[in-house]
Parts: structure tokens; C-alpha cells; sequence
């Protein structure tokens, strides 16, 4: 996964959703990022399970928990497709048991794999909440926005946050992933590629203008 842009799904045009899946893995898309939120962990109210299983496609299916209590709805989305399911750290009381139950989850798509366990951590929450969790988490999400409201712009302070989030998985021992989601832009990417991270959420920025090949090609190149 390492070096890949994780593309929002609900960014593309859902009324030609087939068509628009197909552009994405015809320019060399390889993760395709669905953001579920419930209406009460965020204020907005966007796709469950019989989505993610409904989107056909070849592209890994990363799946981002915007929820409250999401331990009863992690095997809905197993059973859904997903490759890659990440919970957040304010989300509950038990993060670690959905961690480590996303482990136990077999992979639908793949015999072979299992489903990787994602942890997502937002702006205003101490990353010493994160440290714990590592020896469950395949993902890290940094969040450099705050997930659920439009019209933001990215963080000033995540750059020294992703720093930060290096060091405690360097302590980890642990080959663990950095993601790094919300308000990335083309005029950005070379900023959030200095914070080393192996994928990257965007969505708007591939479809704008709708040269989403030449948009991709621009941010892959930036992160790699």
C-alpha cells in the first residue's frame, strides 16, 4: 500500500458511479476510500455496508468508520468487501477489541489476506491516546481536518503531528502504516509528501476539472 492515494468515493459523480470507478482504475488508481459517517459522530449522514459491497471494483476497498460504538457494524463491513477498515480513537470506550477484532475478519476478496485494522485519529485528540493501540493497528490515519465539516483546509500543525506519530511507531517495533486524510489539495500534496506518508485520502482535488488521470499521476508522483 505504501506510496498510494486512497481516492474518496463520494467525491466522484454517483449518479455515473461505474463509469467514474472505471476512470480511476483505468489512470492507475489503487484504493478506493469510503467515508461512512452515522449522523452522530459527525454531523453528516453519508453510505453503510450495502454501498461498499454494491461499488464493483478491482481497487482495494478502504473503509473509514466515522461512527459512534462501531464494534456491532465492523462484520457488516467485512462482509461488504473491505480490504481496509479503520475506526476512530474517540469513537469508544473499546477501541482496542474493534482493533483487534478486525484482525480475526477474513478478507472476502482474498483467502490469502486478512483485513487490515486502521486506527484514525482526529486533530484535537492527544496522539498518547494512539500508543496503545499500535500493537493492534496495521493503519494509522492522521486526520488533518476535522472529519464531517466541509469547507476546511489542512492543519497547520499535522506536519509536526505526523512527525510525531513516526516516532511513536518507530517505538512500536511495528511495520504500521501512515495515512494521512483531509484536506489535501494539488497545491498541498508536496507539503503532506514531507510527512513520508504511505497513502494518501484525497477526493475532489482527482476529479477536478475531471482530469483525473493527469491528477493522479501528479499526486502519486508527489508521495512516491
Amino acid at each position: 500500500m505504501s506510496g498510494r492515494l486512497s481516492i474518496g468515493v463520494l467525491s466522484a459523480d454517483l449518479m455515473s458511479l461505474a463509469d467514474d470507478i472505471a476512470l480511476l482504475e483505468n489512470s492507475g488508481a489503487g484504493m478506493l476510500h469510503f467515508d461512512v459517517m452515522d449522523g452522530h459522530f459527525v454531523p453528516q449522514l453519508t453510505v453503510g455496508p450495502a454501498f461498499v459491497k454494491a461499488v464493483k471494483t478491482k481497487m482495494l476497498k478502504d473503509v473509514h468508520l466515522m461512527v459512534e460504538d462501531p464494534f456491532d457494524s465492523i462484520k457488516q463491513y467485512a462482509s461488504a468487501g473491505a480490504d481496509i477498515i479503520s475506526v476512530h480513537v474517540e469513537s469508544c470506550v473499546h477501541v482496542r477489541a474493534c482493533l483487534q477484532f478486525i484482525g480475526t475478519l477474513k478478507n472476502i476478496n482474498d483467502a490469502q489476506r486478512g483485513i487490515a485494522a486502521g486506527v484514525a485519529v482526529n486533530p484535537g485528540t492527544a496522539l498518547c491516546d494512539v500508543k496503545p493501540l499500535l500493537e493492534d493497528a496495521d493503519v494509522v490515519t492522521l486526520l488533518g481536518i476535522n472529519p464531517g465539516y466541509p469547507g476546511q483546509t489542512l492543519y497547520p500543525d499535522t506536519a509536526a503531528r505526523a512527525a510525531k506519530l513516526w516516532e511513536l511507531i518507530e517505538e512500536s517495533g511495528r511495520d504500521i502504516f501512515l495515512c494521512i486524510d483531509g484536506g489535501v489539495t494539488k497545491e498541498n500534496i508536496n507539503e503532506v509528501a514531507k510527512m513520508e506518508p504511505d497513502i494518501v485520502v484525497t477526493g475532489s482535488a482527482v476529479f477536478e476539472d475531471r482530469n483525473v488521470a493527469q491528477n493522479i499521476r501528479m499526486m502519486t508522483d508527489a508521495i512516491k
